[in-house]
């Protein structure tokens, strides 16, 4: 390869990229200009992808985790003959464009994770590289080698500030995930400054001290030293790598190194200065060369060389080990296996009853060893949550991943295991386990208390975002987990997850609705899933009296009617208030009020449905409604109409006994029941 030809093709990088952001006079041209070097001796010399199957399984993962750099992104993907046309990166930035401001998983050919909020990509990237060692421990076998590939990522000062990467890295250098290759876009500057104001700690230093191998590359121009890092990043077993890269935001243009360069087109003058600098053609805009992408789209055959040996490799291991080759390939297909839901328990009445996240963990241990996909664990909770999967194994590295990491390997430590120790690293956690669900092979599930989902805000809504297929799992759900306080107590978060679109949030009424909805968790396809669960019990409802906990599937279902007549009242519940409405509902009919009582564990769920079965479940005509749930009262007007009330918490909570928390709020059948009456003028 010559020296010429590899500068033709950086700048081809970079003038595709920053004639993206002048045409839509929107975006980021200064990281492309600076980061193109390393991106292109990565994508044309490291990185196994296939153009033309920008899915198959054993494919390299890249994460650009600075999703501001998107268009240095699309040059690579269209220029390497992934489906994106010259005419898609024309319309960068605009309205139905399949290049949209930051990259979008489904939306974009070979984006594998929506990045933009920063840090973000980098813990995906994290989870990316626990699936291919876990599915590597798991399924490959002496001689039969089925999984085997990286993940890399371009990160940025940005990324590395923010705390979620943080923890991330921390978690990925305890691992010894040798085979996460991360590339530093070290150009000193950040959006409204240079890092000398606020990023002065030497980061090498600060990744080595987390158990990363690092290495400098004085000069983010030179591939040779850009190729040497590669290569030493990729002879560690036993450590991720930080290749830190001196490059300089805005290479070649007026702005280089200042930060105006970062968020703003260049300007029609600059980018002319630019490729004159660079020794460009003025004219025309979005040139590409044709040797230059002659050399390019020699990624495709080598894609489909690629491909076919993994096709090969695969055909070998299905003959040997047919019943595993048949468990991997229905994984990576997102397939239940038949019977995964055979051993799920039915629960028998019980007016005692038991939390609902211990019927969690009932279900979960009764799902995970015939659904081998299950995977996941807890920001150092599994006490509390109830997440543990028996039996299973911990993830944590073998002694086999080099000798050049200190420390010591407890017996039984394998990457095999499926139960993740995230340690309290609730921002890391809810990003990883999006990296593996975007990994595939996996049903990834991380827990925490619900409080503490807010930690973990962002990926919920990027999971969301993407439609990916990840399991929240939250317990200790309301006020009644009593002595904790106030601070522990979630009043607004249910609002807060409800709030999301594409989330589907669930929060069952006893360990039978619980059942239903681990089975609802695991076959929802294209959206995320938070259960909502208690740490005290709840009475396991007598489905003979009452309606089946099937009824949880469609969102809210009549749990009861009155024995006769016409119901005139309505009350409506979600999880733990269930059975308090059931007891008001028995006293009130004592009274000869007819009572319609439904149990509403999922808006989402409910909304799905065509407005005739909603109307059947909450008929208009029923213009007295009482909603009753340990929350803020936010959104429930919906459903109980302008004539119907809410018995909800709308301030914090306090530290007390759950039984003087519940009375003291208000959530005594004395109480349903005055205001229910009210409702009736009686």
């Amino acid at each position: 390869m010559s020296a010429k030809l590899d500068s033709l093709c950086v700048n081809t990088i970079r003038f595709l990229s920053i004639d993206m952001v002048q045409k839509a006079n929107s975006g980021h041209p200064g990281m492309p200009l600076g980061a193109a070097p390393m991106a292109y001796v990565l994508w044309t010399r490291w990185l196994r992808y296939n153009p033309r199957n920008p899915a198959w399984a054993d494919r390299d993962r890249f994460v650009l985790s600075a999703g501001h750099g998107s268009a240095l992104l699309y040059s690579l993907l269209h220029l390497t003959g992934y489906d994106l046309s010259l005419d898609d990166l024309k319309q960068f930035r605009q309205w139905g464009s399949k290049a949209p401001g930051h990259p979008e998983r489904g939306h974009t050919p070979g984006v594998e994770t929506t990045t933009g909020p920063l840090g973000q990509g980098m813990a995906n990237a994290v989870g990316m590289a626990i699936g291919e060692a876990q599915l590597a421990a798991r399924y490959n076998r002496p001689g039969h080698t089925v999984i085997d590939h990286r993940t890399y990522a371009i990160v940025s000062d940005g990324d590395l500030m923010e705390g979620v990467a943080s923890e991330a890295a921390s978690l990925a250098g305890h691992l010894r995930l040798g085979k996460l290759i991360c590339l530093y876009d070290d150009n000193y500057v950040t959006l409204s400054a240079g890092t000398d104001i606020t990023f002065s700690e030497d980061r090498a230093q600060r990744f080595e001290a987390y158990g990363w191998h690092t290495v400098r590359v004085h000069d983010g121009n030179d591939l040779d030293a850009i190729q040497a890092a590669l290569l030493s990043a990729h002879q560690q077993t036993g450590r991720p790598s930080l290749i830190l890269v001196r490059t300089h935001l805005g290479y070649g243009s007026p702005e280089q190194d200042s930060f105006k360069a970062h968020g703003s087109p260049l300007g029609v003058e600059d980018v002319r200065k630019t490729k004159q600098t660079l020794g460009w053609p003025a004219e025309p805009d979005f040139l590409i060369p044709d040797e230059a992408l002659a050399h390019f789209r020699e990624a495709v055959g080598r894609g489909a060389d690629h491909e076919a040996a993994f096709k090969q490799r695969l055909r070998a291991y299905g003959e040997a080990f047919p019943q595993l080759s048949a468990e991997l390939q229905r994984s990576l297909s997102a397939e239940l296996p038949a019977g995964w839901d055979t051993d799920i328990p039915v629960f028998p009445a019980d007016a005692k009853g038991l939390a609902t996240r211990d019927a969690s963990s009932k279900v979960m241990n009764a799902i995970a060893p015939r659904l081998p996909p299950l995977t996941g664990g807890s920001a150092d909770l599994n006490p509390s949550t109830k997440t543990a999967l028996k039996d299973l194994g911990d993830f944590n590295p073998p002694a086999s991943t080099g000798e050049d990491v200190q420390g010591s390997d407890p017996a039984g430590w394998s990457w095999q295991g499926r139960n993740i120790h995230f340690g309290v690293r609730e921002h890391a956690m809810g990003a990883i386990v999006n990296g593996l669900a975007a990994h595939g092979g996996f049903i990834p599930f991380g827990s925490t208390f619900l409080i503490f989902s807010d930690y973990m805000r962002p990926p919920i809504r990027l999971a969301a975002l993407m439609g990916l297929h990840v399991i929240h799992v939250f317990t200790h759900d309301s006020i009644a987990l009593g002595e904790d306080g106030p601070t522990h107590q979630p009043v607004e978060q249910l609002a807060s997850l409800r709030a999301l679109p594409n989330l589907v949030v669930i929060r069952p009424a006893d360990a039978n609705e619980t059942a239903v909805a681990w089975r609802v968790a695991v076959e929802t396809r294209a959206a995320p899933v938070a259960l909502v669960l208690t740490r005290q019990n709840l009475p396991t409802l007598d489905r003979q009296r009452y309606a089946s906990a099937e009824g949880l599937r469609q969102g809210a279902y009549v749990l009861s009617n009155p024995p006769a007549g016409e119901p005139e009242l309505m009350l409506i519940a979600s999880g733990s208030e269930v059975s308090l409405m059931l007891q008001a509902a028995e006293r009130l009919q004592g009274q000869g009020i007819a009572v319609r009582c439904v149990s509403m564990p999922s808006w989402e769920l409910f909304e799905a449905l065509p407005q005739a079965e909603r109307d059947r479940v909450l008929p208009p005509s029923i213009k007295a409604r009482l909603a009753i749930e340990l929350g803020v009262s936010q959104g429930w007007n919906r459903y109980v109409g302008a004539h119907g009330d809410m018995l909800g918490v709308e301030r914090f909570g306090a530290s007390a006994p759950a039984e003087v928390m519940l009375r003291e709020y208000g959530f005594t059948v004395d109480n349903v029941c005055a205001r229910a009456l009210a409702l009736l003028g009686r």
